[in-house]
């Protein structure tokens, strides 16, 4: 399990999350740093979003301000590179990463999968691995339209009701989403079920994540 990895019970993390665009971040692990934030007292948490309009920045710091309610300290950071366009931007963006790497040496980073197939999310898992070489990387999904829902070989259990917790919030943060098909709780519960299953979680829900290298 992947708090197994992360030093003694209960010991406080330092935790990087990296996501291209609002909600991210909270559709691939809102329900882990829920738990580990529950289980890692005086924990802190960098927060980082690299597209995100005013609209959905005030979004994004609403979702994160409740998922890391438990956290001792938190920085949030939403950048404005244009959604869909990261590709041919990816030098700005590198260096928005080298300067990240001055300011955080995280014991966890969350990330999205590299083999992911939309363009902005691929540009940040590549940066991810460049930047934090050495560190314990974390690759979440996002389900979408792409299709590119992998084998993912790490699993972390939910209780019931950080699971019902993680969407109601996703739900009540994002309401720009809302006209979006694929932006429905029933998605969001469907995929944890799914993982839960895959792993026996004892509740029945869990989220999932792809980790190509761990240094015991």
């Amino acid at each position: 399990m992947l708090t197994a990895t992360l030093g003694a019970p209960g010991s406080p993390l330092s935790i990087l999350c990296l996501g291209a665009h609002c909600d991210d971040i909270a559709i691939g692990c809102g329900g882990t740093l829920l738990r580990l934030l529950a289980e890692r007292a005086g924990s802190s948490v960098h927060w980082v979003v690299f597209a995100g309009d005013q609209e959905r920045q005030a979004e994004e710091r609403a979702c994160a301000a409740e998922i890391l309610l438990a956290a001792k300290r938190v920085v949030i950071d939403v950048h404005t590179f244009r959604d869909s366009f990261f590709p041919s931007v990816i030098g700005s963006i590198k260096e928005q990463f080298e300067t990240l790497k001055t300011l955080i040496d995280p014991d966890l980073v969350f990330t999205h999968q590299g083999k992911d197939r939309h363009q902005d999310h691929r540009v940040v898992a590549e940066l991810t691995w460049n930047t934090f070489r050495d560190h314990l990387i974390a690759e979440y999904e996002v389900p979408k339209y792409d299709a590119d829902l992998g084998h993912p070989g790490v699993f972390v259990p939910l209780t019931e009701d950080v699971a019902r917790r993680k969407v109601q919030v996703l739900m009540r943060t994002f309401p720009s989403q809302s006209r979006r098909r694929w932006f429905r709780a029933e998605t969001f519960e469907a995929l944890m079920r799914l993982r839960g299953i895959e792993c026996n979680a004892a509740d029945g829900f869990a989220e999932a994540f792809r980790v190509r290298k761990i240094v015991m």
